[in-house]
């Protein structure tokens, strides 16, 4: 992406009596390498205005004297420094990307089914995203992978643990309805209040739909235009670009 000047971002929003938040799913980089790289874009943005899931997951971890195996980007390890990840009693997975090889997918499968009582936390669950040289598998694929393999031993050691190897993910990120809950009550306010502004109808609209927020779709990045039809998510507008979602807000608000 491009430098974005002041009249084609985020700026004029913040400039207004507006709050704004970032909402993202991205688990490839800490949230100070990745407003870093927004900030060398142009966008005027800080650490406590984004929101992602690593940050989130070690809390859950940490409430819940959880021990992590972590399947993720060596980007993101760091935000896990605080967590004790030695003998784990549990599988978070990212976007690892190349990570994503058969021998580290094996190695979660085996904690996972080594576990009583499996736990799964997933920072996502999406299916794809774009890169400059095209689309990639998301996490969200990787998640139902180690989901259906241990449900299948499940059935095999039915009398033995009672399906307890019968593991769904925990998804923590965006669609999760708490995500969205946790950038409500920092900026103080109601779902209703709210409008949400993405590229991934599923994920970003729906999820802040299935909050009561309303959600407008971003033609750019993972749009499809089979988007427009989806049988189960139907935005509420769409737009070309973040600069005609900015300048429509404002001139609704007539500013």
């Amino acid at each position: 992406m491009d430098y974005v000047p002041k009249k084609f971002s985020p700026y004029r929003l913040k400039a207004s009596d507006l709050q704004v938040r970032f909402c993202t799913n991205e688990t490839q980089a800490t949230r100070e390498v990745f407003v870093a790289k927004l900030q060398r874009m142009g966008f005027d943005i800080c650490v406590s205005e984004v929101f992602s899931p690593a940050p989130a997951a070690v809390a859950v971890l940490k409430e819940r004297g959880l021990r992590p195996h972590l399947l993720v980007y060596d980007g993101v390890v760091p935000e896990f420094d605080s967590v004790e990840k030695d003998n784990p009693n549990c599988v978070v997975i990212g976007d690892a990307a190349e990570k994503f090889s058969y021998q580290n997918l094996n190695d979660a499968f085996r904690v996972l089914i080594g576990l009583e009582k499996p736990v799964l936390f997933s920072l996502g669950r999406g299916k794809y995203y774009k890169e400059d040289e095209g689309l990639n598998l998301d996490v969200g694929v990787y998640m139902k992978a180690l989901e259906y393999a241990c449900d299948v031993e499940a059935e095999v050691v039915v009398f033995l643990h009672q399906y307890a190897c019968d593991v769904e993910a925990e998804v923590i990120g965006k669609p999760d309805p708490m995500f969205f809950q946790k950038v409500l009550d920092d900026m103080g306010i109601q779902s209703h209040q709210t409008l949400m502004i993405g590229d991934d109808l599923v994920n970003d609209v729906g999820g802040a739909q299935h909050c009561g927020m309303k959600g407008v779709q971003v033609r750019t990045g993972k749009y499809r235009p089979s988007d427009e039809k989806h049988p189960t998510v139907t935005a509420d507008g769409y737009v070309d670009n973040l600069a005609e979602a900015v300048e429509t807000i404002l001139k609704l608000r007539g500013q």
